[in-house]
């Protein structure tokens, strides 16, 4: 497959590795000469300076022959022109934007962006993907990372084993004798910012972050086996009233009954605007890292504070504070990947990364072959994937243990019309039709995809 993406920062840097590992012809296209000689230096790709909406640019970067063009460049403007030029005039069969602007985002606007007028096939908002990812931690207490598998019949669902769970210094092969009626599987495991593929013999300890599947139906239970209970948060505070703040405070009035929403906003004219468009929230104008703010905001009996401003430093500071001075759980926005190791050592309950979600939902839309759905998790430790087993696939009507899986890849669930078989048994036989979700290792993820593979299908 042949891309171009416009944009060699974070996002587009992390999009090209992934492409590039599963040898693809990937071109970058950036104005910043650093940038893009970096990109050459680190990966397998094609780095070219310039303004990636200019149609000469395009031309060296091989749009012509292209199957996938992915702007995102820091520019909404460049990214939404890239693409209609990319459409007008290379016919690109399938071109995807990330657009920060929630002005062009609103429902009202919503024809520009047919085949008529701007034509883009997928739209991507960072702040929509970040407040969706905390929307789904606030859903289930207690997680650290929360994705829907199997149109919402499987999760996986990452949580913190603390010196009270139930379940560490426990052989995972002993569970299915501890929980014969639970229905999860533990896939991964993260320990002292090392990740772990387990076998049946390892064990969970005290301050692991693990991974586990289970199906949708046993997901309270699941959780009340790790140890966590907590009940959903009626009261929270949000700091940073920001595109994220804003939409975050938004989708909590849609999807959650009975509850209260304060949000701190350092900027005065901000907290104005977001007094008059959130009417039943209770807006505070102030800095988070001001104990007197944390004081009147009741932060005592907060049980969930989320912090989304566009600073690092004061997402981290206020969320200590506030479990200092007596908020129950903290989501944090990070967008430093330093900073990524220190977030359990710190006490931090979970956290989000702008960067991490929109690349994940950009995957989702670069799907090959039985490929279903495919998520990173965290910063690209591990991915899952959702495959369509095939009439002709090499795995169909072979049991479990035949599965010529590579080392550090598992089998996380299977699921069959509307029921979800956990694999714990060998003597399990996949059928034609079936949906296999898998979690590998970062290194193996294309030969996973090699194997669910029977003809190209990209879009």
């Amino acid at each position: 497959m042949r891309v171009i993406i416009c944009g060699a920062g974070q996002v587009g840097y992390n999009i090209a590795a992934y492409l590039a590992r599963e040898e693809n012809d990937v071109t970058v296209i950036d104005i910043d000469r650093h940038l893009v000689a970096q990109i050459n230096d680190d990966l397998d790709v094609n780095g070219i300076v310039g303004h990636a909406s200019s149609p000469d640019v395009l031309v060296q970067a091989g749009a012509r022959d292209t199957d996938l063009i992915v702007a995102v460049t820091h520019s909404d403007e460049v990214n939404m022109v890239a693409c209609q030029v990319a459409h007008s005039l290379f016919n690109v069969p399938k071109k995807i934007a990330r657009i920060r602007e929630q002005n062009y985002l609103d429902p009202a606007w919503s024809n520009l962006f047919s085949r008529a007028h701007m034509p883009i096939d997928v739209i991507i908002s960072p702040e929509i993907e970040v407040a969706n990812a905390i929307n789904q931690r606030l859903r289930i207490p207690g997680t650290t990372n929360v994705v829907s598998l199997a149109e919402s019949k499987v999760h996986l669902v990452g949580v913190i084993c603390d010196e009270n769970c139930p379940l560490i210094n426990t052989q995972l092969k002993q569970f299915d004798s501890l929980f014969p009626n639970l229905s999860f599987q533990v896939s991964a495991i993260l320990r002292n910012n090392k990740t772990i593929i387990p076998n049946s013999d390892d064990q969970l300890e005290a301050g692991d972050e693990a991974y586990f599947f289970v199906d949708t139906r046993h997901l309270e239970r699941a959780m009340a086996a790790f140890g966590h209970e907590e009940k959903e948060a009626r009261h929270i505070t949000i700091v940073g009233g920001g595109n994220i703040g804003l939409y975050l405070a938004e989708l909590l009035y849609e999807e959650h009954k009975g509850i209260h929403v304060k949000i701190i906003e350092q900027n005065e004219d901000r907290a104005k605007t977001l007094s008059e468009h959130l009417t039943h929230a209770i807006i505070l104008h102030g800095d988070v890292l001001q104990r007197d703010i944390l004081e009147e905001s009741n932060i005592a009996h907060t049980e969930t504070l989320i912090a989304v401003t566009n600073d690092d430093e004061t997402n981290i500071l206020g969320s200590l504070l506030a479990k200092h001075y007596g908020c129950e759980r903290a989501i944090t926005l990070i967008n430093n990947t330093a900073y990524t190791p220190l977030v359990a050592s710190l006490g931090i309950d979970a956290a989000v990364s702008p960067r991490a979600s929109t690349v994940s939902t950009i995957m989702q839309h670069v799907r090959r072959g039985r490929i279903k759905d495919l998520h990173t998790l965290r910063d690209g430790f591990a991915e899952v994937i959702e495959a369509e087993v095939s009439e002709t696939s090499p795995l169909a009507n072979i049991s479990l243990a035949e599965l010529p899986l590579p080392e550090n890849v598992l089998i996380g669930a299977i699921v069959r019309n509307e029921e979800v078989l956990m694999p714990n048994h060998d003597d399990c036989i996949i059928k034609p039709g079936d949906h296999i979700i898998v979690l590998a290792d970062r290194a193996q993820a294309r030969k996973v995809e090699r194997m669910f593979t029977t003809q190209v299908d990209l879009f």
